[in-house]
């Protein structure tokens, strides 16, 4: 009778576990939607595309061939390079309180209109209040793919080297 017991409790014990851990893992259509994969042949240069990732805009800037010429050290480090064209990808939101700011073309740059903070076509600050570049969303370089929400190499040299948060 103990023994009978026993063995119905254990079965009942791994059921309620499994059935818990069912419970905390995460559905499959949100592990889905964490991972946006772009193909970066399709974009145009100097034409700023907003791409969504986990519900927050995604920019995606193809730099001319004179954009590139004229960055600076700190400038080239923020690129993503992916088949020799250089890329500004960044989450399109002001890092000062959250607005979207405006890409002009003409002028190669971004403006905040809420408080009239300036970025430059590599997503970094000109102009304050914003406390620092656009944040740069964890990226995977995969051939001619750029997969958002999974951190490969580039993006953890560039975390390490303090470029994004």
């Amino acid at each position: 009778m103990g023994k009978a017991f026993g063995a119905v409790a254990a079965v009942g014990a791994v059921g309620s576990l499994v059935a818990m851990k069912r419970t905390w893992d995460p559905l499959p259509s949100v592990k889905a939607a964490g991972f946006t994969t772009l193909d970066m042949s399709i974009y145009e240069e100097n034409k700023l595309v907003t791409e969504k990732w986990r519900g927050k805009p995604i920019f995606v800037l193809k730099k001319t061939a004179e954009m590139v010429a004229k960055q600076t050290e700190k400038q080239k480090a923020r690129d993503i390079v992916i088949g020799g064209a250089h890329y500004m990808v960044s989450i399109g939101l002001c890092t000062h309180l959250g607005c979207i700011p405006a890409y002009d073309a003409g002028k190669e740059g971004f403006l905040c209109a809420c408080h009239g903070g300036q970025f430059d076509f590599s997503g970094d600050v000109t102009k304050a209040p914003p406390p620092r570049g656009f944040d740069i969303p964890p990226f995977k370089i995969d051939g001619n793919l750029l997969v958002l929400g999974e951190a490969g190499p580039e993006y953890m040299k560039m975390k390490e080297t303090g470029i994004t948060l």
